[in-house]
C-alpha cells in the first residue's frame, strides 16, 4: 500500500468521525426543541432518550456479524447517509411514531458507525505502526463542537428543526459519500498482523474474559462522560450557586479541553507509551471529579470539569487501540463488543448520579464516578503492547512513517 493511499485513508476516516460528531451533537443539543415539536412529556422523554443508546448497542452487535461478510469500510459508507437522513427525519416528522422510527434508525446507524469507524481506525494504526487513534477521536470532538455551535445558531435565530438540519445534511451526505471512497485504503489493511512473508501469524481467538477489563474501563469512562454532559450545568447552578448563563460554561470547557487533549494525545503515546498516557488521563479525571465534589464556588467547579476533559479524552480511544493489540487476529470483533460498553456507560451514568444526588447529595454523587474512573488504574496492564508488535513503551514503527 502506498503512503499516499494511507494518508487518504486516514483523512477520510477522520472525516467520518467528524460527521458522526456533528450529527450526534445536533440531535442531543436540540432535545428541548424535539420535545416541543412532538409534544413529548417529561415523563416519556427518558424512554426516547434511552432507546437511542440501546439500539446503538444492537447496531454494534449486528456490525460484528456483518463484517464477516461485508468490509467495515463498505458498511461505513452505506450507514453514514442513513444516520444523516435519520437526523433529518427527526426534524421533518410531526407524529410521535415518526419520531420513534427516525430515532430507531439513528440509534442503529450510530452503533454501526461507531463500531466500523473504530475497526478501521485500529487497522490503520496497525498499518502506520504508531499511535494515530486518538486523533480520530479528536475529529469526533471537533464535530461535536461544530454541531453544538450550529444548534446554538439555529436556536438563536429561531429556526425550526427541519430548517436547522436540512443544510447540514445537504452538505455532509455528499461529503461523506465522496470521502468514503478512500475507506478502501483502510479496508485493504489485514485485520490481523502479518509475518515478514506477508502471511498471517498464528491466530489468537477472541476471549471475552480477557477483553472484560477493557469493557469495564470503557463503561466507567462513559459514566464519567455522561455525568459531565447531563449534570454539569445543574450542579453548577443548584449546588455551586452560579447563574444560568455561567452554568453553560462547564460542558463547553469540557468539550474544548477534550479536543485539545486528543489533538496531542497521540504524541504522548508515541513518546511515553499507552500505559503512561492512560495512567495520566485517569489521574487527571479522578482529580477533576474530586475538585468538582469539594468546589467552594462556580469557578472551582469549572476548573474541575476542565480537568475531566483533559483526563477522560485519552481513555476511550486508547481502550479501542488496546483491544486491537490484545486480539490482533480478531480486532473487528473485539472493537464491536467493546463498543457496546460505550452505551452501557452512557445509560448508567446519568440516572446513577441523579438517584444518588436525590437520595444523598450531589457532591457525594460526584465521588462515585470518580471511584469508577480510578478503577482504570487496576487494569492498566491491559493497555500494554506485546513487545513483538508496535506500541511498546516507546513505539517501534513496522512501516514507513506516512504523516
Amino acid at each position: 500500500m502506498t503512503d499516499v493511499r494511507l494518508r487518504h485513508g486516514r483523512a477520510s476516516l477522520a472525516l467520518g468521525f467528524f460527521v458522526q460528531g456533528v450529527a450526534f451533537a445536533l440531535l442531543v443539543t436540540r432535545i428541548p426543541g424535539i420535545q416541543d415539536r412532538y409534544g413529548i412529556s417529561d415523563g416519556v422523554l427518558p424512554v426516547f432518550l434511552a432507546a437511542v443508546p440501546i439500539l446503538a448497542g444492537v447496531g454494534s452487535v449486528v456490525t460484528e456479524k456483518l463484517v464477516l461478510r461485508v468490509r467495515p469500510g463498505a458498511l461505513l459508507r452505506g450507514t453514514q447517509p442513513v444516520l444523516l437522513l435519520a437526523l433529518l427525519g427527526v426534524g421533518a416528522g410531526r407524529e410521535v411514531w415518526q419520531l420513534a422510527l427516525a430515532l430507531a434508525a439513528f440509534g442503529l446507524a450510530m452503533g454501526a458507525l461507531d463500531a466500523s469507524m473504530n475497526m478501521l481506525g485500529v487497522r490503520l494504526q496497525r498499518a502506520y505502526g504508531r499511535s494515530i487513534m486518538i486523533g480520530f477521536h479528536a475529529a469526533y470532538s471537533l464535530g461535536g463542537i461544530a454541531g453544538a455551535s450550529l444548534a446554538w445558531v439555529g436556536v438563536h435565530i429561531d429556526l425550526s428543526l427541519l430548517v436547522s438540519y436540512l443544510p447540514v445534511v445537504a452538505v455532509l451526505v455528499p461529503a461523506a459519500l465522496v470521502g468514503g471512497h478512500w475507506y478502501k485504503a483502510a479496508e485493504t489493511v489485514p485485520p490481523g498482523p502479518q509475518d515478514s512473508g506477508g502471511e498471517p501469524v498464528v491466530a489468537k481467538p477472541l476471549v471475552f474474559k480477557l477483553l472484560l477489563p477493557l469493557c469495564l474501563v470503557m463503561a466507567f469512562a462513559y459514566i464519567g462522560d455522561s455525568t459531565v454532559s447531563n449534570w454539569s450545568a445543574k450542579y453548577l447552578h443548584d449546588v455551586l450557586g452560579s447563574s444560568e448563563e455561567l452554568a453553560t460554561v462547564p460542558y463547553n470547557a469540557y468539550m474544548v479541553t477534550t479536543l485539545l487533549g486528543r489533538s496531542v494525545g497521540d504524541l504522548g503515546v508515541r513518546r511515553f507509551g499507552a500505559v503512561a498516557v492512560v495512567r495520566c488521563g485517569t489521574l487527571l479525571a479522578g482529580l477533576g471529579f474530586g475538585v468538582v465534589a469539594v468546589a467552594p464556588g462556580a469557578w472551582a467547579g469549572i476548573a474541575g470539569f476542565t480537568l475531566l476533559g483533559l483526563g477522560l479524552c485519552v481513555i476511550v480511544p486508547q481502550t479501542f487501540a488496546a483491544a486491537g493489540r490484545l486480539f490482533p487476529d480478531a480486532s473487528d470483533a473485539a472493537v464491536a463488543r467493546l463498543n457496546i460498553f460505550n452505551y452501557v456507560g452512557f445509560l448508567v451514568g446519568s440516572p446513577l448520579v441523579g438517584a444518588l444526588g436525590d437520595a444523598w447529595s450531589y457532591r457525594g454523587a460526584m465521588l462515585v464516578p470518580m471511584v469508577m474512573v480510578l478503577v482504570t488504574f487496576v487494569y492498566t496492564r491491559s493497555f500494554e503492547a506485546d513487545p513483538a508488535r508496535y506500541g511498546g513503551g516507546h513505539e517501534r514503527s513496522r512501516t514507513a512513517d506516512v504523516g
